[in-house]
């Protein structure tokens, strides 16, 4: 037998005992991916009652509902990177190989995913810092105002007053200026009001002053002022000045504006147009 009839001879053996090795090998992995699959679903079982159980004592503990929210969303992905690991390993695939890839592919997906790097530090930021808590309502840098709804482990949402929902980046927001509305308990109220000339701003000023003292939302324990602040092309203008609790603050802004001018005009003291004086030479 020559060398060319003893190679074919081991080809044709080696893919006869492939063949017989085919099907136990083929259920073998069949048997591995189904209980890989209900692992995987245990698993993920398992990750909701751990989230359930750890937003239970946070809420239990009197966290914050923000705080609470971004814990559930950094443990979540912890847990669920954590069982893909484990069914990997469980499925043939060395742990310290997956762990050295990532390793070796950290600073190119660090570089992919600064922005989001950012965005969890600013979140984190947040959280201790606490410039804002769930309900809040403030407003950027950029003019993006609204309540805080959520502060997820990237993104920080806002539900505007007419019912829109803002995303912005946690690293954007903890990097910039943020204007919280409701951090104090009561709020100024400014409310400019024009007279004309020649009305007597004394008056003006006692019969806005009784509109204050009148109204319920007004904090009658803090300044109540009337005040000339500037005098104006058409006429003088006047600033009311008073503070209401910040749940009040809309209404009775809307409020005020409104009895005001009712009771100037009762009082018959004039709010001025805007004039401009034409002279025609003959």
């Amino acid at each position: 037998m020559d060398i060319k009839e003893l190679e074919n001879g081991m080809e044709s053996g080696f893919f006869e005992q492939f063949l017989e090795q085919l099907p136990e090998k083929a259920f073998h992995l069949g048997l591995r991916v189904v209980l890989a699959g209900l692992a995987f679903l245990i698993g993920l079982q398992l990750v909701r009652l751990v989230r359930h159980l750890l937003v239970k004592a946070l809420k239990k503990s009197r966290v914050e509902d923000g705080a609470v929210h971004f814990i559930d969303s950094f443990v979540k992905f912890g847990l669920y990177f954590l069982l893909i690991i484990m069914i990997a390993s469980w499925m043939g695939v060395d742990a310290a190989s997956i762990i050295a890839i990532l390793g070796s592919a950290s600073v190119a997906v660090g570089l992919a995913v600064q922005g989001s790097l950012s965005n969890f530090a600013g979140g984190v930021l947040l959280l201790v810092l606490k410039p804002f808590v769930a309900g809040d309502y403030i407003k950027d840098g950029l003019g993006n105002d609204g309540t805080v709804e959520s502060i997820d482990i990237f993104y920080t949402h806002l539900v505007t007053p007419d019912n829109k929902v803002v995303v912005l980046p946690n690293g954007t927001l903890a990097n910039g200026t943020i204007t919280n509305f409701t951090r104090c308990r009561e709020r100024r109220i400014d409310i400019p009001v024009g007279i004309a000339y020649e009305e007597d701003i004394r008056q003006a000023r006692r019969v806005i002053e009784e509109v204050l003292l009148e109204d319920a939302g007004v904090i009658k324990e803090r300044d109540m002022i009337v005040f000339v602040d500037s005098l104006g092309e058409s006429g003088v203008n006047v600033n009311v000045r008073c503070w209401a609790l910040q749940e009040e603050f809309w209404t009775t802004k809307w409020r005020l504006t409104e009895q005001i001018k009712y009771a100037l005009d009762r009082a018959e003291i004039k709010i001025p147009y805007p004039q401009i004086d034409v002279h025609i030479e003959k």
